[in-house]
This record gives structure tokens, sequence and C-alpha cells, in this order.
């Protein structure tokens, strides 16, 4: 059966107040009235026999078969906007695509990537959002997420793009002060900068005379990116291991040192896209991707 104009506009109301929140955002969204919207929700839920969403005065919530109708809306929408896309030969990629990324890899790597995406692809409306919070694509919260580090098993489409390597760095004054480690069991008599949300990053591996081994390191200064505490090596507090994008900027202006390169295990954290859908994916989300795994790569 072949989704009505009707049906595909209640996809399109669905999934409106999926991403805004509210009937009123929506309906501003799609040039419509909150009782416009709540009417087409109402014929909706009848249609199908089950309830999408639960309504409160404070929020509104999916149901268990709304996030499944949710997921099925967009997988639809995106297939038309692809089919439209394909058929206009002219045409290329168009549309609002919401992009999310941490912060300190979004800052560094992806905005950067932007202006150069933008001329390539001018008729693309990008919504950026920097958070350390894992905006999931399968709850509509964004079309393309950046994840740094190992993936969790999900039902979502990724792409590898790059492989961020590890590097462990001081100021030269700390350095000045407190001795340069030679080698890696040095380590446990300095300060050593830790992430806050992972305690197993607190074993430092290296690698020495072929050898991998680990050193359990420890410190009085905590952060939660790997920004953060490239800032705190800088200001000579401590040794930081972290991803060299972080501190890139620092090692070309001398503010930071490398240590123990010598004694480095390779270790490097992944960098994926990661989307919903099924191939043919919408002409905008594969232009975007496609550019990242190149320019990142």
């Amino acid at each position: 059966m072949i989704p009505s104009p009707d049906r595909l506009r209640a996809m399109e109301v669905f999934v409106a107040v999926q991403d805004e929140g509210s009937f009123s955002a929506a309906a501003r969204r799609l040039g419509m009235t909150p009782s416009g919207v709540s009417r087409t929700l109402d014929r909706t839920e009848a249609r199908l026999g089950v309830r999408l969403l639960t309504r409160s005065t404070r929020a509104l919530k999916l149901t268990q078969e709304g996030q499944r109708y949710g997921l099925i809306a967009r997988r639809i929408l995106a297939d038309l906007d692809t089919a439209e896309e394909e058929i206009s030969a002219d045409k290329g990629p168009s549309g609002l695509l919401r992009l999310s990324a941490a912060v300190s890899h979004g800052r560094l790597r992806i905005v950067p990537l932007l202006e150069p995406f933008a001329r390539l692809y001018p008729d693309v409306q990008i919504d950026l959002t920097l958070t350390d919070l894992m905006e999931d694509p399968a709850q509509g919260a964004t079309d393309v997420a950046i994840r740094f580090g190992p993936l969790r098993d999900s039902a979502l489409m990724a792409r590898k793009l790059a492989d961020e390597p590890m590097v462990i760095v001081a100021a030269p004054s700390y350095l000045a002060r407190w001795g340069t480690p030679r080698q890696p069991g040095d380590l446990r008599q300095h300060q050593c900068l830790l992430f806050n949300f992972d305690p197993s990053r607190a074993r430092w591996p290296f690698c020495t005379n072929g050898q991998p081994h680990e050193v359990l390191v420890n410190g009085s200064y905590q952060a939660n990116s790997g920004e953060a505490l490239g800032m705190m090596a800088v200001a000579g507090l401590g040794i930081a291991r972290v991803a060299r994008f972080a501190v890139e900027e620092d090692l070309q202006a001398g503010r930071l040192r490398e240590v123990l390169a010598s004694h480095a295990a390779g270790e490097a954290h992944p960098v994926h896209a990661v989307f919903v859908g099924e191939p043919p994916l919408p002409a905008r989300v594969r232009a975007l991707v496609d550019f990242l795994a190149e320019r990142l790569g």
C-alpha cells in the first residue's frame, strides 16, 4: 500500500513533535496551529490503534510504539527526500542536517571543516550541537552524531572517519620544576592529570622493548575532557595523556612537550559518524559523512 499524502503529513507532524518536544513548537515549524497538530496525532493514533505519546501539562513522552513509529517515519521521509533529490539531476544535496559532536572534538576538528563543506554544498543547512552527552539519532535528537572512542552495540549505522592518536604531554615549566620522566614507571612520582569519568584511564599503556605494559598513575587534578586536561597541563599542574588533537596547537607553539614518546603504545581512539537508516541515505547525510571521512581520514 502506497502512503497517501495525509499519512506522509502525519509522519511529518509526528517527527516534528518528537524533535521539538511540544505541539506549539512543532506547529511553528510546520506552519500549523497547535490544535491542528493535536488533531493529526489523534487521527494517527486512532488509525493505528495504539498510543504513540503520553501527554501531560509539562512534557510529552514517547511510548514504545511511538519510538518504533518515529524510526519508521524518519526512514520513509528520508527515502522520499532521497528519491526526489536523485530524480532532480541538476539538484545537489539540500535541506536541514542536524549534527552533534563532543565539545572538544567538535570545536577543534569539526567546526573548522564546516566552511569548506558549505562551499561544496551551499544548499545544505547545518544545525550543530556540541555536547558531551550522547545524542542518539534513534531518538530523533540528531541526524548524524560524531562519536569518539569505541562504539556500543546498536542498530544504528556507523562509518569510521579517523583514528585519533593519544599523546602524553607536560609544560616546560612543570618539567623544569619536577624533572622529565625517562621511564614509564617514573610517572608514579609525578602529578598525572586524569579523566574523572573513567577510572580505567588511570592505567596508562606503554610499550617498552617491544613488551606492552601499563602503569597505574594518580594525581590531584581531574577533568571530563581532553581539552580541559590539556589546559591544566599548559598551566603546569601535571602530566596529561590526551588525544593529540586536543593539544596540537600547544605542542606546535611550545607550550607543551611530548614525554615518553619512545615508550608510546601506539594507541589511537576511533572516530565514527553514527546515523539512522539504510541505503540509500539522504543525499545531505551521505555528502557530509563522505566529506568528513575524506578530510578527517
